[in-house]
């Protein structure tokens, strides 16, 4: 306790015991011990005083597209991590594409470490890929500290990352199983894209039905029967179908290694509220029906899925035209996404608590950050402190990443950022940024 630096005090504090009046102590970056709200503040600490705003743990998202380098007009990680951190998030693992090159060998890797370095405000990882080529690269990057390997079963729509036929993802995934990591997976089968209709134009119904829940649906049997096959760890990214769940939770229930995650757009958005035209809502596989998402946020609630991130995947204004075919499918939506979840979520009877547990517990548990994602000694000291019963509208304008493209345009949101703190140190306050404090992270070995 001598070494205490500093005591955040607060009348709500989210801890993995539950919510509680507790002051948490803080040296040299980590959690020391966490106190009743009313003990003594150690000699020498410095006292910061919430009062009933909530100190919840940092959010770690698993899957974000910062672009950086080679396409850093869409995003870079200066604006991408201001823009995390101004939402809450202190840790984020970065997509191997859209950058160029791709995080696909060690000198990728080193490529892309290189230009993070000096522009992170908050704690940076990074995934490996898995291509048709490129299986003897996966052992090298799994111990340069990559956390992972994402791998598409369809087009990803920038040629220099290839998706896997299905004899190749059978050689990747035994090549990573040998080795214990993960393999994370966009799961659409190309066969039902390519027989679906596909009309294009500003229909968003015409480009719902160009993406079919089946899609996604055949592609995760498939994901699951090879992961049983191999005994490997798989990770289905982005759900939208709810017509996968009953498969995704036998598995489960037979010991077959799958996780899953859902984005914030798929559970506070829905089909039948996008405008025509408005290709700032397209993102692959789509936001589907309203009675979709609320199979999913049952899910949720009951473990089948694990965890919410919010694959931010930029573009610049231009790129999203009116018409569904050809604009880019992505949704940003790293610095909203605390806010949206939650607005969704307390609708739906549940706490703060659950959105913690989706949104920073189990995620820095997917990647095996285990100093992240919770208020507990031994831990990061990284916060987030949130008012969560103020709203705010929603303006492309104030937020923090680079092109001001949203789909929650508009929109009013509960629950407002005061700050964001890393390993100790406050980061942002009412929209105010110190200079970057972030690390670069790797896999624990």
């Amino acid at each position: 306790m001598s070494d205490a630096e500093l005591v955040l005090r607060s009348t709500r504090v989210i801890t993995p015991d539950g919510t509680r009046a507790a002051s948490v102590v803080v040296a040299g970056g980590t959690i020391t011990d966490v106190l009743p709200h009313d003990a003594p503040v150690p000699a020498g600490a410095r006292l910061e005083d919430l009062g009933d705003d909530v100190l919840l743990p940092g959010l770690v998202d698993t899957h974000v597209h910062v672009n950086d380098p080679g396409r850093t007009e869409w995003e870079g990680f200066w604006t991408a991590t201001r823009a995390a951190a101004a939402g809450g998030i202190t840790t984020l693992i970065d997509m191997p594409l859209n950058s160029v090159p791709p995080t696909t060998t060690v000198d990728h890797l080193r490529t892309k470490q290189k230009v993070a370095a000096d522009k992170a405000h908050i704690d940076i990882g990074f995934w490996g890929g898995a291509l048709p080529d490129n299986t003897e690269d996966l052992r090298p990057l799994h111990d340069a500290g990559v956390f992972g390997f994402k791998a598409f079963l369809s087009p990803s729509g920038v040629d220099e990352f290839p998706h896997l036929h299905q004899e190749q993802l059978t050689r990747s995934l035994a090549e990573i199983a040998g080795f214990d990591g993960l393999l994370i997976v966009h799961a659409e089968d190309p066969r039902h894209l390519a027989t679906a209709p596909q009309q294009g134009g500003p229909r968003y119904a015409d480009f719902l039905a160009s993406r079919p829940r089946r899609a996604e649906d055949t592609a995760i049997a498939h994901l699951i029967a090879q992961a049983k096959r191999f005994h490997a760890r798989v990770h289905v990214l982005h759900l939208s179908s709810g017509d996968a769940l009953p498969l995704i939770a036998a598995a489960k229930a037979e010991g077959v290694r799958v996780t899953v995650e859902t984005c914030p757009h798929y559970l506070t958005l829905t089909a039948e509220e996008v405008p025509d035209g408005a290709s700032e809502f397209k993102c692959c596989p789509p936001i589907r029906e309203a009675a979709n998402q609320d199979l999913l946020w049952q899910a949720l609630a009951d473990g089948t899925i694990d965890c919410v991130v919010t694959d931010h995947s930029p573009s610049t204004a231009d790129l999203k035209t009116d018409d569904f075919a050809t604009a880019w499918g992505g949704i940003s939506g790293l610095q909203l996404s605390l806010a949206a979840v939650w607005t969704e979520a307390r609708k739906r009877g549940h706490g703060l608590e659950d959105v913690v547990r989706w949104m920073s517990e189990r995620t820095a548990a997917l990647v095996g950050l285990d100093r992240k994602g919770a208020i507990e000694p031994g831990r990061d000291a990284d916060f987030a402190v949130l008012a969560p019963e103020r709203t705010f509208t929603v303006d492309p304008e104030a937020l923090q990443h680079r092109n001001p493209v949203t789909a929650y345009a508009g929109r009013t949101l509960y629950g407002v950022v005061r700050s964001t703190w890393l390993r100790g140190e406050r980061i942002v306050s009412d929209g105010e940024f110190t200079e970057p404090k972030g690390r670069l992270l790797r896999r624990a070995d």
